[in-house]
């Protein structure tokens, strides 16, 4: 049986400006750790779940969760390698080229990276010669980093590790960060460490999904716990000026369903000119809303509309004798199938590329995780693609299932067949 671990109501504080946050912008009620897959003698047994809650403050209108569990139990033996992904292998292997270029980085340059994973980015800069540095928390993943030669650090980042590795390392003239902004407990901490690490002259990127496509695709399989906090351009301008770095540039890009990378230099550094992309972007959230607080509170009734159109199809699908099966375990799967309460009454199983998770189960579903052949062996009707944002990369490589009339599906923004 699961346990519930219930928080008073409404004691969340913001991540920035420790003001209470009150207003609800989606409440998915109570979930897992989106990344604690489980061994088959673990299924039995009793399983956290945590009420998933995203609030927005009302000052900056910043979207975030609650703390449940401290970082190190979530990400000190972590499931999710990226080097998994092609897609995401080629969109490192573009932005290396592009900043080595943009930044006339060399052999004197330093590129640091936090929350570098398996080394997925940093090998592209090392065959370049540059030298280079991760920064991951999770040893396990670390591993794989130092088996491909890159030096890896296996800390926590925050202002005083980058005070650490500063002084033992450099301070680094490309100081990149993925998708790890969102993962933040301490914001102001973390933000601080940045501007400790960045070289005078230096830039800074991170990239994170876009709160603006998050809310206009209704991405709301993207909220779990490992995600803290949940940024607009215009909060995360705001977060970052508060310690000393300016947003120069920043770019939209197509992953994760909308993610954008933000540049930033010290306060004060005349060398990189503000890009009109600033304003562009500012005016874009503007329109859609983004800067008034009504937009937000409006977000969890689609998520509920959305809800409600997954179990439908599922439930129509299973009275009409289909069999459906799912493609990845991807932590917005785990939000998603919790949510809906989809579980192998719906979904025989899932299949993973990663080794990793093969063999274990989803959190909360228990649905069983198998490699990809499974489903040439199994023939189902359905093959729900629950990484959505990989939908053309997945749907190619399992083209064969149209061989006994299988099809795909995707479920969000809604619930489509192809």
């Amino acid at each position: 049986m699961p346990t519930s671990t219930l928080a008073p109501e409404k004691t969340a504080r913001c991540r920035f400006t420790g003001i209470r946050l009150q207003e609800t912008f989606a409440d998915l009620g109570m979930t897992p750790l989106a990344n604690s897959y489980l061994r088959a003698d673990q299924c039995n047994g009793a399983e956290p779940f945590y009420p998933l809650h995203a609030y927005v403050s009302t000052d900056h209108l910043l979207v975030q969760l609650e703390e449940f569990e401290p970082p190190s139990s979530i990400f000190g033996d972590y499931a999710y390698f990226s080097s998994y992904s092609e897609s995401w292998l080629q969109h490192a292997r573009r932005y290396a080229d592009m900043a080595t270029d943009r930044f006339g980085l060399g052999a004197d340059s330093f590129v640091a990276e936090v929350a570098s994973n398996d080394g997925y980015l940093l090998q592209y800069f090392q065959a370049r010669d540059i030298p280079v540095l991760g920064i991951e928390p999770a040893a396990n993943v670390a591993a794989a980093a130092s088996d491909l030669g890159i030096p890896t650090e296996v800390v926590f980042f925050g202002e005083e590790t980058a005070r650490d590795l500063a002084g033992r390392h450099r301070r680094a003239d490309l100081l990149i960060g993925n998708n790890v902004l969102a993962h933040v407990p301490d914001l102001n901490d973390f933000v601080r460490g940045l501007a400790v690490m960045l070289a005078p002259g230096g830039v800074l990127t991170m990239e994170f999904p876009h709160l603006l496509r998050l809310m206009e695709h209704n991405q709301f399989d993207t909220i779990y716990h490992e995600h803290f906090s949940y940024f607009s351009f215009r909060s995360v301008t705001d977060v970052f000026a508060h310690h000393g770095i300016t947003l120069f540039d920043v770019e939209e890009l197509p992953t994760h369903g909308g993610s954008i990378r933000i540049y930033g230099k010290h306060a004060g550094d005349k060398s990189h000119p503000v890009s009109p992309r600033v304003q562009a972007v500012r005016n874009a959230e503007e329109a859609a809303g983004l800067g008034r607080l009504e937009t937000y509170l409006a977000f969890g009734e689609r998520v509920k509309d959305t809800k409600r159109q997954i179990l439908r199809f599922m439930i129509d699908a299973k009275n009409d004798g289909r069999s459906i099966v799912g493609y990845g375990a991807p932590a917005k799967g785990n939000t998603l199938l919790n949510y809906c309460g989809v579980g192998t009454d719906f979904l025989d199983y899932t299949v993973d590329l990663s080794p990793h998770k093969q063999g274990r189960f989803l959190p909360g579903t228990h649905v069983p995780i198998h490699a990809p052949d499974t489903i040439r062996d199994t023939k189902p009707d359905y093959v729900l693609i629950l990484p959505w944002n990989l939908a053309h990369e997945i749907s190619r490589q399992m083209s064969y299932i149209r061989e006994w009339g299988g099809r795909f599906v995707i479920p969000i923004p809604a619930p489509r067949v192809f």
